[in-house]
């Protein structure tokens, strides 16, 4: 079992913060695996919900705390699965958190669309909240060394980095439990919580977004190729970015007239969803998309990084209209940093526009230094 980078911190806000502990993640990330290791190392009665279960929704929606007292009372802990599923869940934990302060109360969701608007504005100052991504580099560190990292990327970047995968040896086992996480079961909160009226279309969508990772975003052709209407495109990106399949990048700008800042990059949180969409596992040498999927696995990577040790970070890609561009910018306390992405190892050449406009550091980093980046 790999231990996740934030089980500590998720352990530690439980048992002291006194607030009500938030875990996001797309399903299968490991959430409840996560959670079920929180909650051994507490002391007293945990009392554990998996919200598909429709036996505790109607008291869980209640808005009634005798109710809720009846299933509750006893217990030290209340661990909610899946809490996304359970109608108006925010005022209702917001009555049982102000009703019995010394309860424990940790709570995972799927989707962040559904959950978060139910629990922002009832428990507004009453959560700490985390998110937990596919299996990291820097969490496999723990049992692996740089060389075996460096021996297994292939693998990760055709895979990716779901942990289920890790059940299987062969390369049609983990082809087939990616196939059957990419055709329907990330997306099944998306299509019970929204109202989407044709889901051929997402589908369709990401396959089309699949395609485009490392290239700008055009809403109004995709628009034009699915014939559906823009607002209904970006309303789709919304939902599956809100569910942790993909991610915006936008592009940096401090209003030059020569930059492009309206266009977007949307990647995926992992590859191997990403290579499933397109049924595309074929090995390095019989891709003519290496160079685009390392550079969606980096950036995920990176951002994966950033998130679980707390470093709070703008990240951006940069183009001009003349065709000079980087893959990767990030901004921290007023700081510049720039980053070329490269399969091979080899220096690449910071553009002139940027290094007159910008200056501050630049990197290249490629297979043989990603762990500077990454870990």
């Amino acid at each position: 079992m790999i231990q996740r980078k934030i089980l500590d911190d998720v352990s530690e806000s439980l048992q002291k913060a006194n607030k009500i502990v938030i875990l996001y993640g797309a399903r299968q990330t490991g959430k409840t695996t996560l959670s079920n290791a929180v909650i051994s190392g507490l002391k007293g009665r945990v009392l554990k919900i998996n919200a598909d279960e429709l036996k505790y929704i109607e008291t869980l929606s209640s808005r009634d705390f005798q109710q809720m007292k009846l299933l509750i009372e006893g217990y030290d802990c209340l661990f909610i699965d899946e809490a996304q599923r359970i109608p108006n869940i925010g005022i209702n934990l917001k009555i049982i958190h102000d009703n019995m302060p010394d309860l424990k109360i940790l709570v995972t969701g799927s989707s962040s669309f559904d959950l978060a608007n139910q629990l922002n504005e009832p428990l507004t100052g009453r959560t700490i909240t985390y998110k937990l991504f596919p299996l990291a580099l820097c969490e496999l560190h723990k049992e692996m060394n740089i060389f075996e990292l460096k021996d297994s990327l292939s693998t990760y970047l055709i895979y990716g980095m779901y942990p289920g995968l890790r059940a299987f040896d062969s390369a049609i086992g983990k082809e087939k439990h990616l196939t059957e996480l990419s055709t329907a079961y990330l997306y099944k909160d998306i299509f019970e919580l929204s109202a989407i009226r044709n889901p051929s279309k997402l589908r369709d969508l990401l396959k089309l977004l699949a395609f485009q990772i490392g290239s700008e975003v055009s809403i109004r052709e995709l628009s034009q190729n699915l014939n559906i209407d823009q607002a209904t495109v970006d309303g789709y990106i919304d939902l599956l970015e809100k569910s942790f399949i993909v991610f915006r990048l936008g592009g940096f700008s401090r209003n030059l007239r020569k930059e492009i800042s309206k266009k977007q990059k949307i990647y995926f949180w992992d590859t191997g969803i990403r290579n499933s969409l397109i049924n595309n596992f074929s090995t390095f040498d019989f891709r003519n998309d290496m160079g685009a999927l390392w550079e969606n696995f980096v950036i995920a990577e990176r951002i994966k990084y950033l998130s679980y040790n707390n470093l709070n970070t703008l990240s951006y890609f940069w183009r001009t209209y003349t065709g000079a561009e980087i893959d990767y910018i990030e901004e921290r306390n007023g700081r510049l940093s720039a980053f070329e992405i490269k399969v091979k190892s080899q220096n690449a050449k910071i553009p002139q526009t940027w290094a007159d406009t910008y200056g501050g550091e630049f990197f290249t980093i490629h297979q043989d230094n990603f762990q500077d980046f990454l870990l």
